[in-house]
């Protein structure tokens, strides 16, 4: 009679099956390596960032603290009492006593000097000099009539010079011998639109002619023309000096039968603007 061979697993005493508790653990970990696989799988999608709100809620808010302010404003300086304006009728203001300042020297002032008597500017006549008889100022002065005619084109001179304001004209004019003579003038205007006093000194016609500057004078010139020669005649010479200082123009003439040396109108252009 065979003896009956038990196997491994009829030998093996039956184990207890696992209760639902024990699997939940196993299953939930088993879902969350799942879910993240699933979520390592899954393609990244990038959160989309809303705009516009926060802008829109401080502008909104500066709006309505800027009505408000302007509203607070409002009512304040509504509740306040108007403030009254200053009398149009001012009190009487007593006149200082005692001696008023002295009046500035001509050292201070230039005008003290120009707006004085311009006749006293003038260069005196040298000694042995003749007053000739057709000598256009009267008693030292020339008026815009006068010095107008002394000039070429006087016509169109004359509205020239009231356009330039002319104001005055101070002359003397001397003779020595038969053929030398000359002619010093000062003309002020009133410049209160034009500078015409340096205008009216460089805007004379002296094509061929030699020139030179005046010394202490920005816009002085002397100028030697060449000598007119007339059939029957004695040759003319002639030179000019023009210069300005402030609202005065300086202008000087020697006609000479000979000619005349640019050491004498020189010295006459340079003592003239020294004593403006």
């Amino acid at each position: 009679m065979s003896t009956p061979v038990l196997t491994a697993a009829a030998a093996e005493p039956d184990e207890p099956a696992a209760s639902a508790e024990q699997l939940a653990p196993v299953m939930s970990e088993s879902a969350e390596a799942e879910s993240s696989v699933e979520a390592d799988d899954a393609p990244s999608v990038p959160r989309v960032r809303r705009r516009g709100r926060t802008t829109l809620l401080i502008a909104t808010a500066a709006v309505l603290g800027l009505v408000a302010g302007t509203c607070a404003g409002y009512l304040v300086q509504a509740d306040r009492a108007p403030t009254e304006l200053p009398s149009l009728s001012q009190p009487v203001v007593a006149q200082a006593k005692g001696p008023g300042p002295e009046p500035l020297s001509a050292a201070q002032d230039h005008r003290v000097k120009t707006d004085g008597d311009l006749r006293k500017l003038l260069l005196p006549r040298p000694k042995g000099a003749k007053v000739p008889d057709w000598a256009p100022e009267r008693d030292g002065w020339l008026d815009l009539a006068v010095y107008a005619g002394e000039l070429e084109h006087s016509d169109r001179v004359f509205g020239d010079l009231v356009t330039a304001e002319f104001r005055r004209a101070a002359g003397v004019t001397w003779t020595v011998g038969s053929t030398y003579n000359a002619s010093v003038r000062l003309v002020q205007y009133r410049q209160e639109e034009n500078l015409s006093a340096s205008d009216q000194a460089g805007g004379w016609d002296v094509d061929d002619t030699s020139s030179w500057p005046v010394p202490g004078a920005s816009d002085g010139m002397v100028y030697l023309f060449k000598p007119e020669r007339k059939a029957g005649y004695l040759p003319l010479y002639k030179a000019q000096a023009t210069a300005s200082r402030g609202d005065i123009a300086m202008e000087i003439w020697i006609y000479d039968s000979k000619p005349i040396p640019k050491s004498k109108i020189m010295d006459l252009a340079k003592r003239q603007m020294e004593r403006l």
